[in-house]
């Protein structure tokens, strides 16, 4: 761990924020980190307080068998909250991703219920082969809660985990989620602690959006959830961009456009049978939106299951470029890479 005048450094306190490369003409300008990690809440949106670690806490009262773990991301990943409150079951491995999904290996071995928390990045690159050999492979009780998925840092390609839900779908064993807001994180943390086999779900820390509440959400594993109908478009969507989704139909409907929206918080395994239903229905544009590349994610398995089914709706695809991706504040990357909702808007009554 690095050294600091005030002490020892934490592995995101020692990062130096990017230059803002999207400012065009002029000279570079060094970007705060506050706009490099924002919120994703809308100024004014309701949120709610690290979600996770409070869900986490309230569940080990009665779980004595679960323990948290982390690579030096504990209060990044807001499991600290459950340090607090378990500190006997909490497990700092210090950066050293590889480390800790062997010991999360381990300690599922011997009957606990590990949640291994650490940056998506590092979960889906540094540390694969760890988790598809001492986890996936042996099929073990290990919950992987990764922070900073998709485009949810401007830190640049370093930090931003475009393509883990491609990485995860095609490891064998592999439950893989992707919750929207505050609300699917707290139902979702007792559903896969209570699901056999390792799982893999992107993490929203600190306050984090509350917006499902209004629709009488309640989160299934494998299943997906219709918030709103509409007649001309469907959303099928994952994520944040659910959150995003439901702001696009509002403002649509000002242009008389029925948007449904069509939520998927489980990506592995996907619900095929409500996808089917919903895209089978005549005269609907199909749109999937994802925080994701459009390569290998949600995108591409509900394509998959459209085409092997028959079912061929106008198909249409938001989600981040095959490319390594800029740094920069995230509403200006967001909207350059059409996942704000502004732009999702225009994306969809373009293709209309």
């Amino acid at each position: 761990m690095a050294i600091g005048p005030r002490g020892p450094r934490s592995r995101e306190e020692r990062m130096t924020p990017a230059t803002d490369t999207n400012t065009g003409a002029g000279p570079k300008v060094r970007l705060k980190t506050s706009a490099m990690i924002a919120s994703i809440a809308a100024e004014g949106q309701r949120t709610k307080p690290a979600p996770f670690g409070n869900a986490l806490a309230e569940l080990a009262k009665d779980r004595p068998e679960i323990v948290g773990m982390t690579a030096d991301l504990g209060k990044y990943t807001d499991l600290h909250v459950f340090a607090k409150a378990c500190p006997d079951r909490y497990y700092q491995m210090g950066m050293a991703e590889q480390l800790l999904m062997g010991a999360a290996a381990g300690m599922a071995h011997e009957g606990f219920v590990p949640f291994a928390t650490t940056y998506a990045v590092f979960a889906s690159r540094r540390a694969y082969d760890f988790i598809h050999q001492t986890i996936a492979e042996e099929n073990l009780n290990v919950k992987l809660a990764c922070a900073l998925p998709g485009l949810t840092s401007g830190y640049g390609p370093s930090h931003q985990a475009a393509e883990d839900l491609a990485l995860f779908r095609a490891m064998p064993n592999m439950t893989v989620i992707d919750p929207c807001d505050a609300l699917d994180i707290e139902q979702a943390v007792p559903a896969i602690a209570s699901h056999q086999g390792p799982v893999y779900m992107r993490l929203l820390r600190g306050h984090v959006p509350l917006v499902l509440d209004e629709y009488d959400y309640r989160f299934e594993l494998g299943k997906a959830k219709l918030l709103r109908d509409g007649a001309d478009v469907l959303v099928i969507s994952s994520g944040i961009l659910t959150m995003r989704a439901l702001e696009v139909a509002r403002t649509l409907e000002a242009d008389r456009i029925g948007v449904a929206v069509l939520h998927v918080p489980t990506i592995k395994p996907l619900d095929t049978e409500t996808i089917l239903r919903e895209a089978s229905r005549s005269g609907r544009m199909v749109v999937v939106a994802e925080n994701h590349t459009v390569i290998g994610g949600l995108g591409e398995a509900t394509a998959g299951v459209l085409l092997r089914s028959g079912v061929t709706p106008k198909f249409r695809q938001i989600g981040l470029p095959d490319e390594f991706l800029l740094a920069g504040a995230l509403p200006t990357l967001h909207d350059r890479y059409g996942i704000s909702a502004e732009a999702m808007a225009r994306s969809i009554k373009g293709w209309l």
